[in-house]
């Protein structure tokens, strides 16, 4: 969950920029100004998610809740509708929402089967999309083969025989074509070769946003498999904190004392 959120802000200031033109590994994580990057609605709703399972709230409810608490977060035009809308029905959604937040699943369950189901749970309020579902759960059970200490060849053989992902192509072919792209099945299959190709927390946050799509979603996404299976440095979790609300702040310090408890 924090690699979700830590990757969001990285990836934050490069998703409308200049600088994601020029799909460089090369780059200061925070930029020189204090306020060059920001949380975006994947941090958002990522807490939201967790606040559901920790609190007992529907996820139709927390999302709602958390949605209209930050309203100008950067969410697309149909999940924005959803919120104000009084008919909260899912909108056959196959965008990459659906994967981005589902990472405090992987932490708050404990068998991959759990894990799978309530992934599913969390996508269908809005993304009941087949795609929008596929995506949720891919990332969930990575994440979940990731913490249990599965090999990076095992995660990869598994997302590819379940969900009939391509993950046999490299970043080197991927990067040069690549563009914006905010459907799962153009974003979670690249954010997840990201963390296969990675040598670290820090190394698949860079090459997320090197591909120069949907930078803070690709960063958020591969950087929750990152966190998993290779932790995150603490100087960057100090530096995620500059960022977060007081009220994300207490959901994050409830999270990392259910989580502890699972151990």
């Amino acid at each position: 969950m924090l690699g979700a959120i830590l990757g969001d802000i990285i990836g934050s200031r490069f998703e409308f920029s200049p600088l994601r033109k020029n799909k460089s590994e090369d780059f200061e994580l925070f930029g020189d100004k204090s306020d060059d990057c920001y949380f975006t609605d994947d941090t958002v709703l990522t807490i939201a998610t967790a606040d559901a399972i920790m609190n007992n709230k529907s996820f139709e409810d927390s999302y709602h809740y958390w949605g209209n608490k930050y309203p100008e977060s950067g969410y697309g035009m149909r999940f924005a509708d959803w919120l104000v809308s009084e008919n909260k029905k899912p909108y056959n959604s196959f965008g990459n929402g659906s994967a981005m937040r589902v990472s405090p699943v992987s932490w708050l369950y404990d068998n991959l089967s759990a894990v799978y189901d309530i992934a599913i749970e969390s996508a269908k309020v809005t993304h009941n999309h087949i795609e929008g579902s596929k995506g949720a759960c891919a990332i969930a059970c990575a994440i979940y083969l990731a913490r249990k200490k599965a090999s990076k060849e095992i995660i990869k053989e598994y997302i590819e025989l379940d969900f009939n992902y391509d993950l046999s192509r490299t970043i080197k072919e991927i990067r040069p074509s690549y563009n914006f792209n905010e459907t799962c099945q153009g974003s979670v299959p690249e954010s997840i070769i990201c963390f296969l190709e990675g040598s670290s927390y820090e190394d698949v946050v860079r090459k997320a946003i090197s591909l120069g799509g949907d930078t803070d979603t690709q960063a958020c996404i591969a950087g929750s498999i990152a966190e998993a299976y290779y932790g995150i440095p603490e100087n960057l979790i100090v530096e995620m904190n500059k960022y977060l609300t007081p009220e994300m702040k207490q959901i994050i310090f409830q999270f990392n004392t259910e989580k502890y408890n699972k151990r």
